[in-house]
């Protein structure tokens, strides 16, 4: 006899709805799995042998064919365990399924027969719901993610027993369902606030200007002087995250297996922090079996490489074009993956070796050489894509001693998100949603400049030194400056604000 099971694969952070078919027929003892099963799909006939016969069913002593379809695309992963399962039992006609095309199955089995959470769940319920699926039976460690998903049924299960029990209707499983405003009201709760960083105004009103734009950001500074400190603080006032945005974010993080248990969505800006050992493949994504990297798991929040010179310099190469694009494409003989990485990259370095090139406080050790070898690792088409560069000056110590309290988060957020407002409305039909994605096609537009502000740039090229490359990265920190003090045009204080934020650019690259 054969039978037919909804199941579902991965594809980058994209499900595809498939089907497992299976045959039972007479002959010698056999059980074979194609459709271009890899390793973990073929062991599963041991798993999937030892679930049903511990879970209290007969095992078919008989010839089985088990097709994993599309037939074309690779078959990854676990997940397959339980659509099998259930696709022998009702072949073996010990269990009948009412529409089967109604239903969904996925999770990895246990040699008892419990069932172990999977990755990629919120990606391949999306897809389930999107080819009219409208019943999904997964793990119960999955079902919070999976339930996120409006216009779908979850059933969560903890082994196999209870499913059959389920689709025999003996005992029905409880639908799992999401309370998506309890969620959302409960986001933006961070551990850390820009209060609680003492002085470093000019540092605190740079982040604030990347984070209204959406800017990328170099902090140059000697060691101590709180350039980590206030790169973890860059999300909390970041823009809230939409619904749709957390759908994106929660993708890409349950298809990497981050997502924890019982948890639904993403609903704070992600803030990533890479040690300078990073590899490639987990800096952009990549590897035997792609996985997304650093760079996408950060999509839509924050990218933090702190000590960026010591990073090797082909890992540092590499995030070139996914900055510029906000994407990563992975190329692999069967098929070529896309994950998205729109995220903000905050860098930060010492001006030396050393460390304190430039400090009032203490020497530097390191010759002009030095200085210039160690700064050179960053390349200029690297810098390229960084739009604020900044010089961090060590804390002094009435700043670390003053009894007035900083700014709240809360209070410069409110800014950021009437900036982010501002910019939605302005680009609402050109496709983009926030400064930093300006192109040289839209400077014409909407970052016009009078006579006394041309001036001023022209004079700043000729007396500063500027590159040509800095002219597009200042009229867009502008246009952001302009947007954060409700400027319909660019004023000269906003190209002024915006030139001092060149300051790298001018001393060592040029």
């Amino acid at each position: 006899m054969i039978s037919k099971v909804k199941s579902c694969g991965l594809m980058g952070v994209d499900g595809f709805v498939g089907e497992v078919e299976t045959d039972i027929s007479n002959g010698l003892p056999a059980f074979d799995i194609v459709g271009l099963p890899d390793a973990a799909v073929r062991e599963a006939r041991e798993r999937v042998r030892a679930a049903v016969k511990n879970s209290g069913f007969n095992f078919p002593v008989k010839r089985m064919t088990v097709n994993l379809a599309p037939a074309h695309i690779k078959k990854e992963g676990a997940c397959f365990d339980l659509p099998i399962s259930i696709a022998i039992l009702a072949a073996s006609e010990q269990i009948d399924i009412d529409c089967p095309a109604q239903y969904m199955f996925l999770g990895e089995l246990s040699l008892t027969g419990e069932l172990r959470p999977i990755k990629g769940a919120l990606p391949i319920a999306i897809a389930a719901r999107d080819h009219g699926i409208e019943k999904m039976i997964l793990p119960k460690e999955n079902a919070y993610e999976a339930a996120t998903v409006k216009g779908l049924q979850v059933y969560p299960a903890s082994n196999l027993q209870e499913i059959v029990f389920h689709l025999t209707g003996q005992k029905q499983l409880a639908p799992c369902s999401v309370a998506f405003d309890e969620i959302f009201a409960s986001e933006n709760q961070y551990d850390v606030d820009f209060c609680d960083v003492k002085g470093q105004e000019n540092v605190k009103r740079a982040l604030e200007v990347a984070a209204a734009g959406g800017h990328n950001v170099l902090m140059t500074g000697p060691p101590g002087s709180g350039k980590t400190m206030i790169a973890k603080r860059l999300p909390t006032i970041l823009p809230d995250m939409s619904f749709e945005e957390a759908l994106e974010v929660t993708k890409i993080h349950s298809v990497a297996g981050l997502i924890s248990k019982n948890t639904s969505l993403i609903t704070n800006r992600v803030f990533r922090s890479p040690h300078h050992t990073i590899s490639n493949a987990s800096l952009v994504g990549g590897g035997r079996m792609p996985k997304p990297g650093e760079i996408s798991l950060a999509h839509l929040g924050v990218l933090f490489l702190d000590e960026l010179p010591e990073f090797k310099k082909d890992v540092l190469e590499v995030m070139r074009q996914p900055l510029e694009d906000g994407v990563v494409t992975i190329s692999r003989i069967n098929a070529s993956l896309t994950y998205p990485c729109n995220t903000m990259l905050i860098a930060s370095m010492n001006p030396c070796k050393c460390g304190f090139y430039g400090d009032s406080t203490r020497e530097c050790t390191c010759s002009a050489v030095q200085i210039q070898k160690y700064l050179g690792k960053i390349s200029g088409p690297l810098m390229d894509r960084i739009d604020i560069q900044l010089q961090v000056a060590p804390v002094k110590y009435k700043d670390l001693e003053s009894t007035s309290r900083p700014e709240h988060s809360r209070d410069i957020k409110s800014r950021v998100n009437q900036a982010r407002k501002i910019q939605l409305e302005r680009y609402q039909k050109s496709k983009i949603y926030a400064n930093s994605q300006l192109q040289p096609s839209h400077m014409q537009k909407y970052c016009k400049l009078g006579t006394q502000e041309k001036e001023l740039l022209k004079n700043a090229f000729e007396k500063l030194g500027l590159s040509a490359r800095a002219h597009n990265r200042i009229l867009k920190v502008a246009r952001t400056i302009a947007d954060l003090d409700v400027s319909d045009s660019i004023r000269t204080h906003h190209l002024a604000e915006a030139i001092q934020y060149r300051s790298l650019d001018r001393k060592f690259w040029n």
